[in-house]
């Protein structure tokens, strides 16, 4: 039987009583009550013979019944009445005397009454409060995520049945597995290091960008290990009141003491492990007294030698120095995104329980998907998946998977987005542009597709993919991109000769690129080979929070004059290439309003062989629906960017 909740109980119980209590005084005042508001007037009533009886309450108030029909012939049909008075103990005896025709008593009171006046101011607080304690105590006894028990560690110990991961489920990273199972080794044969006086690392961080599989390891060293396995986020220790999250990492250490030999992860580190007196609460502050705790149970006066600590973060240039030093975090572990292998043996590992059709190549996949992580590429092959159920296909084929590519990179494609006949005619002259100056350029990837059709953000995009992962960039090809970049622009004003506002996202693009080559990659003959400013910012996470300026004036001209140098220098061989291939870019145009998107294939038979390629409808999508100039979206959604070029991530330092 379901067990009732003691406030369900406590309601319906005070609902009866107040019902109990109440109604015979609501009906009562549907009879009619003469307020008198003068006692005389009540004297006179009296005299006249209208009062049938009077009780008297207290020697201050009266009330009553008039005699029948007191009032006929007035309008008037009052039953009852009551009135106040002076104090006066001895009415009733004048009242029995002068007339006796009136009946006078004092009311007595009901035994009912006298149990709702006792249970209604004494009986009801007692039973609330009663029950209230009732459930604190209940509370309190429950367990560590009760009340009163805030100060318990909120890590989870993993049981047997949770769903095991092993290494052999962890595709690539094979430098980062064999740093793992060291430990593993050392867990289940401990004898075999201490043989050779080998200590194993007290801690062990993952270090790397979002997504690219960090707590996956954890997970297979948890499967892997056989030992017990306590995880925990960052976030669980940090607490608005002061001290609870101290409480928590000792308690956190006082588990793994009694479940020796152990694990503990915590993931997402910076949440707990933030550089100490970076923020206004000085030595009192919350995070800093759990930071302080977390540093004495890691290697404090009282060791643990039994309680290995694995830890994931990305953001590592947060971390408390302390934290981070040896007999702490002893090995730093780096976890890069995957390399072209790699990513086709993550591909692989996803793909085994799904049908795939004949002739599909991962490897193509993997060689298009430069840049993404581990859980980009999961992502990938779940959207192929549900593209081909969406569309009630028995097998997933390479049009899903180029679909699915797109979706990640630029959003869902838009065809319902109304687009006038002129803005899709400067859209293709756009990505045409694009498409054109990248083709011509020695040092620029090749084009993989150009469409005009809306997706995401952006009103058309071109796409260029390398044909494998890059980690350093020459000066020569970051000029191509900075031109490939402009060619948009350029043929926009060629052809128009206006400027639009879709190419505000390449302009964001090609300063970043010229700047950084003046301040941070020293490519620049006039300023020479020196790092002009200090960033500080994320690692992982691509994001600049704040720059320190170190150099002066004058060099702060000079930067912006080679800033200029180099954008118009391009934007001059943007423009010369645009000029000198006028007519292919028309055929690309031509293609484009045709077709709407261009494949790699497309593209190349326009550029090498000057003429259009043999239509093919079947592998082309639905033409959008076009509408004439007055029916153009609003001026909101047509100063949104109207080109996206996806290159490949220009990178920091070789």
């Amino acid at each position: 039987m379901k067990r009732q909740n003691p406030f369900v109980i406590v309601l319906v119980i005070s609902a009866i009583v107040f019902a109990f209590y109440m109604i015979p005084r609501l009906s009562g005042q549907a009879v009619v009550v003469k307020e008198y508001e003068y006692y005389s007037a009540f004297i006179k009533d009296i005299e006249a013979g209208k009062i049938a009886t009077v009780r008297l309450i207290g020697g201050e108030r009266a009330e009553g019944e008039f005699v029948p029909n007191a009032f006929a012939g007035t309008g008037k049909h009052y039953e009852k009445y009551r009135v106040e008075f002076r104090h006066d103990p001895e009415l009733a005896e004048k009242l029995r005397e002068n007339y006796p025709n009136v009946k006078v008593g004092t009311p007595a009171q009901l035994w009912t009454d006298r149990l709702l006046t006792i249970g209604g101011t004494v009986l009801l607080p007692i039973l609330i409060l009663v029950v209230f304690w009732l459930l604190i105590m209940r509370q309190m006894r429950a367990g560590g995520t009760q009340a009163f028990q805030f100060g318990r560690s909120q890590a989870k110990l993993l049981g047997e049945n949770f769903d095991r991961v092993t290494f052999d489920n962890v595709a690539g990273m094979e430098e980062v597995k064999e740093e793992l199972e060291e430990v593993v080794e050392f867990l289940k044969e401990p004898e075999r290091f201490r043989a050779l006086g080998a200590n194993i690392p007290r801690g062990i961080l993952l270090v790397g960008p979002p997504g690219c599989g960090k707590t996956l390891l954890a997970r297979a060293v948890a499967g892997e290990a056989g030992v017990n396995f306590f995880y925990i986020s960052g976030s669980d220790f940090v607490e608005m009141f002061v001290g609870v999250g101290a409480s928590r990492v000792r308690d956190l250490f006082d588990q793994a003491k009694q479940h020796l030999p152990a694990i503990v992860f915590i993931d997402e580190l910076d949440a707990v492990g933030r550089l100490r007196g970076a923020g206004l609460g000085g030595g009192h502050d919350e995070r800093e007294q759990t930071l302080n705790a977390l540093l004495v149970e890691l290697d404090g006066f009282d060791p643990n030698a039994d309680v290995i600590i694995l830890a994931a973060t990305n953001r590592p240039d947060i971390l408390d120095p302390a934290l981070l030093r040896p007999g702490r975090f002893d090995r730093r572990v780096v976890v890069p995104n995957p390399d072209v292998k790699e990513r086709e043996a993550i591909l692989n590992l996803y793909v085994k329980d799904k049908p795939l059709a004949d002739g599909i190549d991962l490897s193509i996949v993997a060689k298009r998907t430069v840049g993404f992580s581990g859980a980009d590429l999961e992502n990938l092959v779940n959207e192929a998946a549900l593209l081909a159920a969406r569309r009630r296909q028995q097998e997933i084929t390479m049009a899903e998977f180029d679909e699915g590519m797109e979706r990640i990179i630029a959003g869902p494609e838009r065809r319902s987005r109304v687009i006038s006949d002129r803005e899709r005619k400067i859209l293709a002259y756009h990505e045409g542009g694009h498409a054109l100056v990248g083709s011509m350029l020695p040092n620029f990837d090749r084009t993989y597709k150009v469409t005009i059709l809306p997706r995401g953000m952006s009103l058309g995009y071109t796409i260029n993919l390398p044909e494998d992962d890059r980690y350093i960039m020459t000066a020569s090809e970051l000029h191509d991109h900075i031109t490939q970049a402009l060619g948009g622009r350029v043929a926009e004003e060629l052809k128009f000769d206006d400027a639009t506002t879709g190419a505000a996202n390449d302009l964001e693009r090609v300063s970043q690129m010229a700047r950084q080559m003046v301040t941070e990659y020293g490519m620049s003959d006039e300023l020479g080979p020196i790092t002009y400013g200090r960033r500080h910012g994320p690692v992982f996470l691509g994001k600049e929070l704040a720059e320190e300026r170190n150099y002066s004036e004058d060099a702060a001209q000079k930067i912006d004059a080679e800033i200029r140098r180099i954008v118009d220098e391009a934007y001059q061989r943007a423009k010369d290439i645009l000029q000198q291939h006028w007519d292919k870019l028309e055929l690309l145009v031509e293609a484009l309003l045709e077709h709407e998107t261009l494949t790699l294939e497309e593209v190349a038979a326009i550029i090498e062989h000057s003429q259009l390629p043999e239509p093919q409808p079947d592998a082309q999508p639905e033409p959008a629906e076009i509408h004439s100039d007055a029916e153009k979206q609003t001026e909101a959604e047509s100063t949104e960017p109207a080109a996206g070029v996806v290159p490949p991530p220009v990178p920091d330092t070789p």
